[in-house]
């Protein structure tokens, strides 16, 4: 096969990643590419980072098995955890969700007080901190574990009391200080953009990760010559370690299209 023909491997904790999957589609429209949504071991937020590292490195196996030409991992608590030592594991790009992320929001912010929110394991990493900090030392960095929200998105309960009531109770503490830009540290959250975006404010900036993290697949492929730019067909393969139609149903409005072509499979022992 052509490198140029070789799928873009994505994988998350679950259904998260395909927020990233959706824009990764919108800047490469031409490319081929191949998810996996360890649904059966969802959230890795909660996990410790031995078990994060294991099922990432699994994740990365089974794609590399696909004959990917570049693998994004499309979950923040994996890209915190094992993106350095998959690195060095693999002779193919990789690129995580963190580093975009704290771009953008050092981007973004006006008065140098930057929110992260994410998974207990995200934010006891410090990674979003020392990204941000890495750009721009005098930024004051606020972060917060919000670990309910990602069973909650994969339950489909984006909006309404519940969301409500649990985004409050998360973010209640925000909004005594100055924080005027908040990173959605999770695949999963910007599926609650709305909500969250009700309880802290209009002047209060989200930063999804997903559209500087594709734009940097975009320039990574273009600069190696590895980019698919020829119109034509194109496949997208779906892989999930639990239920196929609990992931096409809500999976579908996270990536705003039909899925097909989804396939059950088992990572580890």
């Amino acid at each position: 096969m052509d490198i140029k023909e070789k799928p873009i491997g994505v994988f998350d904790s679950g259904i998260g990643g395909l927020t990233v999957l959706k824009e990764i589609l919108k800047a490469l429209p031409y490319e081929n590419t191949v998810y996996l949504g360890d649904t059966a071991r969802v959230p890795y937020g909660i996990r410790s980072p031995e078990t994060v590292l294991r099922y990432s490195f699994e994740n990365t196996r089974f794609l590399i098995s696909k004959n990917i030409k570049l693998l994004v991992i499309a979950c923040n608590t994996s890209s915190a955890i094992s993106l350095d030592s998959i690195k060095e594991a693999v002779n193919i790009p990789v690129i995580g969700v963190i580093e975009p992320g704290a771009r953008a929001a050092v981007k973004a912010t006006r008065n140098k007080i930057i929110g992260v929110i994410g998974t207990e394991a995200t934010i006891k990493s410090n990674s979003y901190a020392k990204a941000i900090k890495k750009l721009d030392e005098k930024i004051s960095v606020i972060e917060l574990a919000c670990p309910l929200f990602v069973p909650l998105v994969e339950e489909g309960w984006t909006d309404g009391m519940i969301a409500s009531l649990i985004t409050e109770k998360y973010l209640g503490s925000f909004k005594n200080t100055n924080i005027d830009t908040i990173v959605l540290g999770c695949t999963h959250y910007p599926l609650l953009k709305k909500v969250i975006s009700d309880v802290m404010g209009p002047k209060v900036i989200l930063i999804d990760s997903a559209i500087e993290t594709a734009s940097e697949i975009k320039n990574i492929l273009k600069t190696s010559g590895l980019e698919r730019n020829k119109e034509g067909s194109t496949f997208r393969e779906f892989f999930v370690t639990d239920s196929v139609e609990k992931f096409k149903n809500i999976g579908e409005k996270f990536l705003g299209e039909k899925i097909n072509n989804i396939e059950k499979i088992q990572l580890g022992g």
